[in-house]
C-alpha cells in the first residue's frame, strides 16, 4: 500500500508526506527572522525608539481608554496689588531741558528774585527737594537755569521766575468799559493802566464785565494764561455778591442750582447763599465757572428776581479783598502759582 497511515490507522492528506522536501521548506517562513522583524516593528513603535517619535507620558489608570489624558493647568501667583499712591514726582535724574550750566542763573538765586525766600532759605528748599525745574526734582546746589524759558515750581507751586512777567487785580468801577481803548471816549481800564502801557507794558484783560457790573478783573502780559483762563474748557470759578430786588424764596434757589434754559443753552449755578435781605432786596452770594456774557443777570432773571447791582469778588484763588474801585494790586506769589495751577501750566 502506497499511502502512508498514521498509527491510528487514518490516512494522511495529501502532500504531508513531503513536507520534508526542499520546495515545502522554501515555502515555510523561517520562525527566528520573523521573531526578529516583528520585534524590530514594534521597537519602531514605542515611545522614544528609533524612529524618533517624542516619548509620551504614560496614560493614568484613572483614564478612560482611548483619551488622552488632560494637560495639568498652570497655577500662576496672584498679582500684588498695591493701593499706595504715586509720588507726586516720579523723575529726580537724567537730563533737564532749559538747564543752562554756564549762561545761566543759580537757582537759589532765582528763587530768591522771584520772593519765595532768601538764597540761605531756598538753598535749604533744594536740599529737602521741594524745588523742581521742568517737572524734575532738584536736590544738588549750584544748578544754573535759563529764567525766561525755566518752569520752576515749589512744593507743586509753580514759581514766577521771568522778570517781566505781569499780573495785576484791578477792581473796575462801575459805569466803565473792559476795554484798553474806547472809540467814544467813555472811561476804560485801559485810562486805569495807561502809565504802564506807556512804559512799554503790552496787558491783556482776562475776560470782560459789563459796564454796570464792577469789581475783580485780571490783567497779565503772559498770552497763554490769560488764553486758558477765558478757555470754555478750563472751569475756573468765579464768585459774584448780587443784589436782586424781592425777597429770593427757596424754590428760585433750586431751580438756579438745578438748571434753567437760556437762549444760548441751560444754565446753573455752582453753589449760592442768601446773605441778607433788607428794604425788599436780596443780597445774594453765587458761584459759577461760566463765563457767557450777562450769564449772571440772565440767570436771575430767568426765575423772576432781576439784578440791581452786581460784583465780583473772586476769581479762582485771587479775592478783592478791600481794594478800592478803580486801583490795582500786584498779585502775590500764591495767587499767580494758583491760577498758572488751575489752567495746568
Amino acid at each position: 500500500m502506497n499511502d502512508s497511515a498514521r498509527r491510528d490507522g487514518t490516512p494522511d492528506r495529501d502532500g504531508a508526506s513531503d513536507a520534508s522536501t526542499p520546495e515545502r521548506q522554501k515555502k515555510r517562513p523561517n520562525k527566528k527572522v520573523a521573531a526578529a522583524a516583528y520585534s524590530k516593528r514594534t521597537e519602531s513603535r514605542k515611545p522614544g525608539g528609533k524612529s524618533g517619535y517624542p516619548r509620551v507620558a504614560p496614560k493614568n489608570s484613572g483614564s478612560k481608554p482611548g483619551k488622552s489624558p488632560k494637560p495639568e493647568r498652570k497655577t500662576t501667583a496672584a498679582p500684588t496689588i498695591s493701593n499706595a499712591k504715586p509720588a507726586r514726582h516720579q523723575h529726580t535724574d537724567g537730563p533737564r531741558p532749559h538747564v543752562a550750566p554756564e549762561d545761566g542763573v543759580r537757582l537759589q538765586k532765582v528763587l530768591a528774585q522771584a520772593g519765595v525766600a532768601s538764597r540761605r532759605a531756598a538753598e535749604q528748599l533744594i536740599d529737602e527737594g521741594r524745588v523742581e525745574v521742568d517737572g524734575r526734582i532738584v536736590t544738588e546746589q549750584g544748578v544754573r537755569v535759563d529764567p525766561e524759558v525755566a518752569v520752576v515750581r515749589v512744593d507743586g507751586t509753580r514759581v514766577v521766575i521771568k522778570a517781566d512777567l505781569v499780573h495785576i487785580a484791578l477792581n473796575k468801577p462801575r459805569g466803565w468799559q473792559s476795554t484798553m481803548s474806547d472809540d467814544l471816549g467813555r472811561p476804560c481800564i485801559g485810562d486805569i493802566v495807561s502809565e504802564r502801557v506807556q512804559a512799554g507794558q503790552r496787558l491783556f484783560h482776562v475776560g470782560r464785565l459789563d459796564a454796570d457790573t464792577e469789581g475783580l478783573i485780571l490783567l497779565t502780559n503772559d498770552g497763554d494764561l490769560a488764553h486758558r483762563l477765558m478757555h470754555p474748557s478750563v472751569e475756573v470759578s468765579k464768585t459774584y455778591l448780587a443784589t436782586v430786588q424781592g425777597v429770593l424764596d427757596r424754590d428760585a434757589g433750586k431751580k438756579l442750582r438745578s438748571g434753567v434754559e437760556l437762549d444760548d443753552g441751560p444754565a446753573k449755578v455752582d453753589s449760592y447763599a442768601v446773605l441778607d435781605v433788607n428794604e425788599g432786596k436780596t443780597l445774594v452770594k453765587v458761584v459759577l465757572h461760566e463765563g457767557r456774557k450777562h450769564i449772571v443777570r440772565r440767570l436771575f432773571d430767568s426765575v423772576g428776581f432781576p439784578v440791581k447791582r452786581l460784583v465780583r469778588t473772586d476769581i479762582g484763588a485771587v479775592a478783592l479783598g478791600d481794594q478800592r474801585p478803580g486801583t490795582l494790586r500786584v498779585l502775590g506769589r500764591g495767587e499767580v502759582g494758583s491760577l498758572y495751577g488751575a489752567v495746568g501750566l
